[in-house]
């Protein structure tokens, strides 16, 4: 299944520090319908996450790596739309430099985003819980100069996870909030429910040969 935009952590993780940063995507996660609150209003949004692996180094000099010496990674959950006002469309196109033509609007596969390089604005907030986050400001393309001085290696496996046909083995790969907030969404409950109903109805073809 192509995850198509239309018109109409666990305690080890280490957060990547506010400021401008180079980044590579190399990750998009199909979420499923989610139910969103925004000004007392509550709806339930078909949502994407693309996650980005963080090169460079902090304001003292020192390498933005995790405790494995790995990138670190940050990440942004985008309603699935390309409608005017969306925010995936809104950092997609300035991050591409230019407007969507009116045929992409039409179905841009999210997966050519997969390896492409950004400059990416973080910095701290304060969620609902009271909690510190930091988050994905912006999205910007990477400045000339930067390119032609070379850009580093990537990482990470480029992977898109789909609810319509998972990839279990990468699906095992992540942390158990993530699992849980695909699990909740409809599309993943109505994918077990036909699996469980296909299973019970060989086991009963089988009892009857």
């Amino acid at each position: 299944m192509s995850l198509i935009a239309k018109d109409s952590g666990d305690g080890s993780f280490t957060p990547v520090p506010p400021g401008m940063h180079l980044a590579r995507c190399y990750r998009i996660v199909d979420l499923g319908t989610q139910k969103s609150e925004y000004q007392g209003q509550i709806k339930h949004l078909q949502k994407v996450m693309i996650q980005f692996e963080v090169h460079g180094e902090d304001d003292k000099g020192k390498a933005l790596v995790t405790n494995k010496g790995e990138p670190m990674s940050i990440s942004k959950n985008y309603t699935l739309s390309l409608a005017e006002k969306a925010t995936l469309r809104k950092d997609l196109q300035a991050w591409r430099g230019r407007d969507f033509t009116p045929e992409e609007l039409r179905g841009f596969e999210l997966k050519n985003i997969l390896g492409a390089w950004a400059m990416i604005s973080v910095a701290k907030s304060i969620g609902n819980n009271g909690k510190e986050y930091t988050n994905i400001m912006s999205v910007n393309p990477v400045p000339k100069q930067i390119k032609s001085a070379g850009l580093p290696e990537g990482l990470n496996k480029l992977s898109l996870f789909s609810i319509e046909d998972p990839d279990m083995e990468l699906f095992e790969t992540f942390s158990d909030g993530l699992k849980s907030k695909i699990k909740a969404s409809p599309e993943w409950q109505s994918r077990e429910n036909a699996m469980s109903k296909n299973a019970r109805s060989e086991e009963h073809t089988s009892e009857l040969q």
